[in-house]
């Protein structure tokens, strides 16, 4: 059947492979936005015709209303994140998907809720800064909330049994280990950028390899999956899967466990979002198990990757802490991704600020904005 999708976020790694997705499928682009990239933004709405672009970037933005300045056929522009917001809550598309990187995605997740949309979620920041904002939203609409991160969407996919997903016990979320793996502390002290952006299994952008590398998108990923399945964080089991083949697993009452496997490639988990409840042949090669030699599982090392423990301890904090992690993670990966601090001082940065105050109690959205800059301003007075 074919479908109108709003993508959000569409010239970054999960966008373009998003956009794989539809192409495979024939799926009709109803919107696009981006931040900055105006030439490939340029290039997809050649491709697919969308009725509405929104660009975030006031530069970029008035390059796009020069490029497409006096062209017929040229798509709607809406500008700024307030336009970003106004394109998520539109009518017209079956799915919003939104791609987009970073707490800036928080805002254009409630608007497409909302507005009554399904919301095929690849942005964990929403969750990770406003998750009961964001759940009682969804339940308050009655809409789905479709998740694309191939561990959660792995996890999503294990309880489409609803009588046995009654019975959840336990969520085993994967991680590769990223490029650092068995790494001491003092081995880590020494690493670069580029070492950091070398990950041995996952073509992603900058922010979140680098994420990888310190294990902050593991603890992202531990407090989405709380708010998604409803588990408290001591019933999610993080291991380590270097081959990224197991994506994830969950363990019932009988404490048998069932994992979804693939090959490491995120058109899987982004298609399922997109074609739920229906499975498609997809772009994504078959897992070859005449081919598979090894399936290694580790423990992930939390005393050596601080990222890690500081989400743990934010999520049991509860409140505005997993906010405040976030928003300090985000500022101190920038100053490394310029080389301005140390692979370390990012661990150190989200620990500080998640042990700064206790953070506790109810939030508003505006809450959630306050302590994102509150969060900067510490990683600013710190480094």
């Amino acid at each position: 059947m074919n479908k109108t999708i709003t993508l959000l976020g569409s010239t970054g790694s999960i966008g373009t492979q998003s956009l794989d997705v539809c192409r495979m499928q024939g799926y009709s682009l109803f919107g696009l936005a981006a931040h900055s990239s105006v030439d490939k933004l340029l290039e997809q709405i050649r491709e697919f015709h969308p009725r509405y672009v929104a660009v975030v970037d006031p530069d970029a933005f008035r390059k796009m209303e020069g490029e497409l300045a006096g062209q017929p056929d040229a798509p709607t522009l809406l500008q700024g994140p307030d336009g970003l917001r106004e394109l998520a809550a539109m009518e017209g598309p079956d799915v919003v998907l939104n791609a987009v990187v970073g707490i800036a995605g928080l805002d254009a997740s409630l608007a497409a809720i909302e507005s009554g949309h399904d919301l095929a979620l690849a942005n964990k920041e929403s969750l990770v800064t406003g998750g009961h904002l964001v759940t009682d939203a969804v339940k308050q609409h009655g809409v789905h909330l479709l998740p694309v991160d191939s561990e959660h969407s792995a996890i999503f996919q294990c309880l489409q049994d609803a009588h046995s997903a009654k019975t959840l016990e336990k969520i085993l979320l994967t991680a590769s280990g990223g490029p650092f793996f068995g790494m001491t502390t003092e081995e880590l002290r020494s690493k670069t950028k580029a070492d950091a952006l070398r990950h041995p299994n996952w073509n992603m952008g900058a922010k979140i390899t680098i994420d990888s590398a310190t294990l902050m998108n593991k603890g992202l990923e531990l407090i989405e999956a709380a708010w998604l399945f409803g588990l408290p964080e001591d019933k999610i089991q993080i291991v380590v899967q270097r081959e990224s083949i197991i994506h994830s697993a969950v363990q019932f009452a009988d404490h048998s466990i069932i994992a979804q496997l693939g090959v490491p490639d995120m058109r899987i988990p982004i298609q399922y979002a997109l074609t739920w409840p229906e499975r498609l042949p997809s772009p994504v090669p078959e897992l070859d198990f005449a081919a598979l030699t090894k399936l290694s599982i580790a423990t992930a090392d939390e005393e050596t990757f601080r990222c890690l423990a500081a989400c743990k301890k934010a999520i049991s904090k509860g409140g505005l802490a997993p906010c405040a992690a976030n928003g300090a993670n985000e500022a101190a990966v920038a100053h490394f991704l310029r080389d301005e601090i140390g692979f370390l001082d990012i661990g150190r940065l989200v620990e500080g600020i998640v042990d700064s105050e206790s953070f506790g109690g109810d939030y508003t959205l505006a809450d959630v904005h306050e302590c994102d800059r509150m969060a900067r301003a510490y990683v600013e007075a710190h480094i």
